[in-house]
């Protein structure tokens, strides 16, 4: 066991792979912590880590993570600073490997464990005989069905290993894929000796976990209200002073830019979920108890998480590759742009033989200005050749025999390979986590409680209800003007689906949201949402809306042909639609 810890000082460093290299080194440097943590997967990583593993049999983790520590691994071994990363990616073995002989290189010797058992690659055909159907979770087709072959197969597993790996003396901890709030869990659980069904307090890990895993998105960066920051550029990187009740802080180093307050936390909060339940490997952690107050400057308390056992299934991370895909943006400008857009189509399909000789062919207008416009082509097939030089080939020769001003943006004869996600579920008896030691000693992880959950393609009840909200009677004038003059928004990517969330600032705007934003209103500001299915989600603690759009982003991030893949703009945008709001409700109203 630790020394007993009143508070335990987690800090992220890093929210993807490619996030800013000098953030270990800042949060090492910059203030006390006690425990580094970096997230560097999401699920298009795994499929990039798998085609560099394609390239070197010993790739397949983030590379950038040996940079960090070259920086900061003498500093953390002083100080006992222990370092916590998904980094290991495919191949978490190699990974410490090689940081353990970089760290012998400068005379360090760290003790280095790294968790395994997330790999089910190989255990497909096993697990498919045992009538395991890995059926995708938005669209329920079995995986036995749809004709793909899997290069990558990665279960979440929860923060146990973490733990484990801590009680046996490890200064870093290098995992593969483990949930993004795994890596507060694990720290929180070995510091405060918290047991496998210690709900409420692995829920307010799991928030925490949560808030800060997107490094500073948390603090200020991709904020809806970033004029109000004194110092927006270059933010500080969040810190969660974890509590043995599982309540936390979330604050940052004194004197670093951005800023933490109760928006930029709700912000993050709403961040690419669903249903206020949020399921962890570990525990279910209901967003909609928790409570947030702001303590002081840059200091947010977060209480109040209620937890329920953790589900009896896992979430698995499954890549295919999809074929190939290429792309030709057309500017369009001067008068007549809807005439000149028609033509171009028309120019495209006579070139190309029609939209039927591919397995997919988008084409979209985006207008940023009445005289002018950007026409993007976007085509996918299982044929690279139909793609690549013969598809520039087609679109090169209308340049002369199409619309007036013709002129190519963007056009290569070079198609990329692009990965489809995959999401599914295994049940958790199924995975086994193990600690591996740079020994070779290997560690049994306990599994936590589990209960069966049901899984809920179709909105719940609560959903069914939040969906068409009672709208009061209005009295008072009110003024059209943007959405977001009174709400902020943070939106991403859920698979093929996308979230949106929206927050009020007071009880009375958000009194105002929670009746007059149902699922109708939402399609109506969103055009592209018409014939989806919408769920609406309440969180009156946060003071917040959730909307989940189905099926939005097509097949997902690698394969989506929307200009925002991963919808992060999807927000922003609904934030400057016009709506007509009280003008009592505005600011300076």
């Amino acid at each position: 066991m630790p020394a007993p810890f009143d508070v335990l000082r987690i800090a992220n460093c890093s929210g993807f792979y490619g996030d800013r290299l000098s953030a270990a080194r800042e949060m090492v440097e910059g203030g006390p912590i006690d425990v580094l943590t970096g997230d560097y997967l999401a699920e298009l990583t795994m499929l990039i880590l798998w085609k560099a593993r394609q390239r070197d049999p010993d790739a397949g983790y983030a590379v950038s993570f040996l940079a960090q520590m070259h920086d900061v691994l003498g500093t953390c071994l002083e100080r006992g600073i222990k370092v916590v990363v998904n980094a290991g990616g495919l191949n978490p073995a190699g990974l410490a490997a090689k940081l353990g002989e970089l760290a012998a290189l400068g005379g360090l010797h760290p003790v280095i464990a790294h968790v395994e058992g997330d790999d089910l690659l190989g255990r497909l055909p096993e697990l498919r005989d045992k009538g395991h159907a890995f059926a995708n979770l938005s669209t329920g087709r079995p995986l036995a069905d749809s004709g793909v072959e899997p290069v990558t197969a990665n279960a979440y597993l929860g923060g146990w290993g973490i733990a484990r790996a801590l009680r046996a003396g490890a200064d870093v901890v290098i995992c593969g894929r483990v949930t993004d709030a795994a890596l507060v869990i694990g720290p929180a659980a070995w510091a405060f000796d918290w047991a496998p069904d210690d709900w409420d307090r692995l829920a307010g890990a799991v928030a925490a976990g949560h808030i800060i895993e997107c490094g500073a998105q948390a603090t200020g960066g991709n904020f809806s209200f970033f004029t109000e920051i004194e110092y927006p550029v270059h933010p500080g990187f969040p810190i969660a002073e974890m509590r043995p009740d599982g309540s936390c802080v979330i604050t940052k180093h004194e004197g670093t830019g951005g800023a933490v307050t109760v928006d930029t936390v709700t912000a993050q909060l709403l961040y690419e979920i669903e249903r206020p339940e949020y399921l962890n490997a570990d525990v279910v952690a209901r967003f909609d108890t928790l409570r947030l107050e702001q303590q002081g400057p840059d200091r947010v308390l977060v209480t109040g998480t209620r937890g329920e056992p953790a589900p009896d299934t896992l979430k698995v991370c499954l890549n295919h590759l999809g074929g190939f895909r290429n792309s030709a943006t057309f500017v369009l400008t001067g008068l007549d742009i809807e005439a000149k857009a028609r033509f171009a189509e028309a120019s495209l399909l006579d070139a190309t033989g029609g939209a039927d000789r591919f397995d997919e062919f988008d084409l979209r207008m985006e207008r940023p200005a009445a005289d002018t416009a950007r026409l993007t082509l976007t085509v996918k097939d299982a044929d690279r050749d139909k793609v690549g030089r013969a598809l520039f080939t087609a679109v090169a020769g209308t340049a002369l025999a199409s619309y007036p001003g013709f002129y190519l943006e963007q056009a290569s004869p070079r198609p990329t390979e692009y990965g489809v996600y995959w999401p599914a579920l295994v049940p958790a008896a199924e995975v086994t986590a193990e600690v591996v030691l740079a020994d070779g000693t290997r560690l049994d992880v306990p599994r936590p409680p589990t209960a069966a959950r049901e899984r809920r393609e179709r909105p719940d009840s609560a959903a069914v209800a939040a969906a068409e909200p009672r709208r009061p009677d209005d009295s008072g004038p009110t003024v059209r003007a943007p959405l977001g003059r009174l709400v902020g928004a943070r939106s991403g990517d859920k698979g093929g689906d996308a979230n949106i969330g929206l927050w009020a600032r007071s009880d009375e705007a958000y009194a105002w949201l929670r009746a007059h934003l149902g699922v109708d209103e939402l399609r109506l500001l969103l055009p592209e949402a018409a014939e989806l299915e919408v769920v609406r989600y309440e969180l009156p603690n946060l003071r917040a809306l959730n909307f989940v759009v189905r099926g939005l982003l097509g097949e997902g991030v690698a394969a989506s042909t929307r200009p925002d893949p991963q919808a992060k703009s999807l927000g922003e945008y609904l934030r400057a639609r016009p709506v007509d709001i009280p003008m009592d409700l505005l600011p300076n109203g």
